[in-house]
């Protein structure tokens, strides 16, 4: 009986030792996640990049926004997001890509998609965008 009793709690450590979850990203590791969300996955810079005359995406002012082909009840714009949005805290940055709300509370218009970001790839994908340059004023 001891031996099954023994057996049982070390089962029952084991499980509990895997069951932990692993600690959020920090650092360089949060903003290479954050790196693969925008540009492998999210996308971020097919609408907010400008575009060259080619039509391909301009990665020396990559989200410093662009212009977006026009449509019924779409933006015409997508914004600077390079170095955090104008507007925004990084808290509220990262709450808009888990609600899709602004600080306002307002949404924006398609084709800006609603983003419903865990809260850790949100911190990643912000802490990538931080890092980003801001556009240089004309």
């Amino acid at each position: 009986m001891r031996v099954i009793v023994l057996a049982a709690l070390s089962c029952a450590a084991f499980l509990g030792a895997c069951a932990q979850e692993p600690p959020p990203l920090a650092g360089a590791a949060l903003i290479e996640r954050g790196d693969y969300l925008v540009n492998s996955v999210v996308l971020c810079g097919d609408c907010h990049t400008p575009r060259l005359e080619t039509m391909a995406l301009d990665e020396s002012r990559a989200l410093q926004g662009g212009v977006l082909p026009p449509g019924p009840g779409m933006a015409s714009i997508a914004p600077e997001l390079a170095g955090i949005p104008a507007h925004y805290s990084e808290e509220q940055f990262i709450a808009f890509l888990q609600t899709g709300v602004r600080p306002d509370g307002s949404q924006p218009m398609p084709p800006m998609p609603p983003y419903r970001l865990n809260e850790e790839d949100a911190r990643a994908v912000s802490a990538y965008i931080a890092t980003l340059p801001k556009a240089v004023a004309p």
